[in-house]
């Protein structure tokens, strides 16, 4: 069944993407959410379209998602959190606690656009994540987690 996606998908495609997926997952998950419309004949001419015209405004977003990329690896973030004996947290550091960061340093970016490597930080000390500016635009950031002190 072939769908064009009208909002991401996590590891299925982005907005405005044609994808082909099984008849199930396309008619009783897809569908039914909004997240995809069927790829009729008029309906791919209708992107087709669309696209051809979006194409100039998104140069501008790319060089947006750069400049904010080349700002970000500039930055060296370092995220408090209570540690017990040795380098183990209280917990963990997650993708909400990065995007709390990167907001107090004047970058706003949503935490669903933001991946810790190995899914959550556990330890003191360096880690790294990927956040995604742009479908064309990552880049790996690499943060420091550092024992709070009283």
């Amino acid at each position: 069944m072939e769908l064009i996606l009208k909002e991401d998908v996590q590891n299925l495609g982005f907005k405005d993407d044609l994808v082909s997926v099984k008849n199930g997952y396309g008619r009783n998950y897809l569908i039914p959410l909004g997240l995809a419309t069927l790829a009729t004949p008029s309906a791919k001419k209708v992107l087709a379209e669309n696209l051809r015209q979006r194409a100039h405004k998104e140069k501008e977003i790319i060089e947006t998602a750069n400049k904010t990329a080349e700002a970000l690896k500039a930055l060296e973030l370092k995220i408090k959190a209570k540690a017990g004996a040795g380098d183990k947290l209280f917990g963990s550091v997650t993708t909400i606690d990065v995007a709390a960061a990167l907001e107090k340093e004047g970058h706003e970016i949503d935490k669903k656009f933001i991946s810790i490597h190995g899914g959550t930080v556990k330890r003191l000390g360096t880690a790294g994540a990927q956040i995604r500016l742009h479908r064309d635009v990552l880049v790996d950031f690499p943060f420091e987690v550092v024992a709070e002190t009283k």
